[in-house]
């Protein structure tokens, strides 16, 4: 589903990917873990196609496409979605309002038909109640006012409204207490376990692999994959940290 070969990013002149080659296939949870400065927010923003990050060498295909070609919102509307490590807050946009223009977007330009306003309330709720927010929260603007815990659950709230094939999700454990980090390790699970989707799932930690169990980790250090492995391999850096593994 996903490949990725040689690639090389920087930022401002610096260089951040080295040289990462990974391959993702289709119905797989991959793991990403390493130490600060890795590389492993950088690889989410290449992927999402964040401004500012150049790619100086390497490839990036999608079922076959060129990733790299695409503008944001194209590589959105072919079924990428960039969970944040810091969502961030849209003043005078509800989350209804910001979520139904989104997913209609992404269906027109799959030549699909918009859903109606009920249709998209009756999706937003089922969706909501999953993940234990209210529609008052969702009538809310985006993520203004909400609490850490809260700004991660109104993302996978997002995302399984907009039903992506494929996630990269930078740190969707950080600042989580143990009730989200359950709440949204269950959401990844039904959301994006399912034999035509995948995941790229970038942590420091075990924790979240315990409710998300990974088909596949891997080690990124200097902007390469130093190593890759089973679940088993989380357990390793959980015991042994990324100094011995990397090495």
């Amino acid at each position: 589903m996903l490949k990725i070969e040689n690639l090389q990013a920087e930022i401002d002149g610096k260089p951040i990917l080295k040289g990462l080659t990974l391959s993702v296939d289709a119905g797989q949870v991959h793991a990403i873990m390493g130490p600060n400065g890795a590389g492993k927010s950088t690889l989410g923003y290449v992927l999402g196609g964040r401004p500012g990050y150049e790619v100086t060498e390497g490839s990036v295909t999608f079922n076959g496409q060129d990733l790299l070609e695409l503008a944001p919102h194209e590589r959105a509307a072919i079924g990428m979605f960039l969970g944040f490590q810091y969502p961030v807050e849209i003043p005078g946009i509800s989350n209804v309002q910001f979520l139904r223009e989104a997913l209609n977007s992404q269906r027109r330009a799959r030549d699909e038909a918009p859903l109606s306003g009920g249709e998209f309330l009756k999706l937003a709720r089922a969706q909501a109640e999953a993940l234990g927010m209210s529609m008052d929260m969702l009538k809310r603007p985006v993520n203004v006012g909400f609490s850490g815990g809260e700004k991660k659950r109104n993302e996978m709230v997002q995302m399984g409204i907009i039903g992506p094939r494929f996630a990269v999700l930078d740190e969707t454990d950080s600042g989580l207490d143990i009730d989200a980090l359950k709440a949204v390790g269950e959401g990844i699970n039904r959301i994006m376990r399912a034999p035509d989707k995948a995941v790229l799932l970038i942590t420091h930690y075990q924790r979240l692999l315990d409710y998300v169990k990974p088909d596949v980790v891997h080690v990124l250090a200097d902007g390469r994959i130093v190593k890759t492995g089973g679940p088993e391999l989380a357990h390793e850096l959980e015991a042994e940290g990324y100094g011995a593994i990397a090495a």
